[in-house]
């Protein structure tokens, strides 16, 4: 039987809600080396490389719809700790190890993965349980 539904072309964005906008864009920042790039009191969109995008929402912010002339957005909103994988390179784990150190962020976890790749788990400031991930962990990546 043929497969003829459309192929997504990949992820594009994924969505944390936090308490403090100003320290979340800090920490994505500052810490993370993400480039903002929108900021409004409800929302900053961070660049997270790959076409990828984290948007950070004010907690509580996006519950109701958001509709101008251009259409409607439904109504969001995320509790409790969330999870986020960014990917990066095998070579650049100790740097990691080492940038997150420097900043006082502690490293919560490590995993080493049965197809070789390795994770870092540490939190943001919101709680929410953040990775850095090398290739070797999925077996698309």
């Amino acid at each position: 039987m043929p497969d003829d539904r459309p192929r997504i072309a990949g992820l594009l964005e994924t969505a944390l809600y936090v308490d403090g906008m100003a320290r979340a864009i800090a920490f994505y920042r500052d810490v993370l080396g993400l480039a903002p790039m929108i900021e409004t009191p409800r929302l900053t969109a961070f660049d997270a490389g790959r076409s990828g995008v984290l948007l950070v929402f004010r907690r509580g912010a996006t519950l109701e719809d958001m509709t101008d002339e251009r259409g409607t957005v439904p109504g969001h909103d995320g509790a409790g700790p969330l999870h986020m994988a960014f990917a990066i390179e095998r070579a650049d784990l100790d740097r990691w190890r080492a940038h997150l150190a420097d900043h006082g962020v502690p490293i919560y976890s490590e995993m080493s993965w049965a197809r070789g790749g390795a994770s870092l788990y540490f939190h943001d400031p919101d709680g929410h349980v953040i990775e850095l991930a090398t290739p070797g962990l999925w077996p698309n990546y």
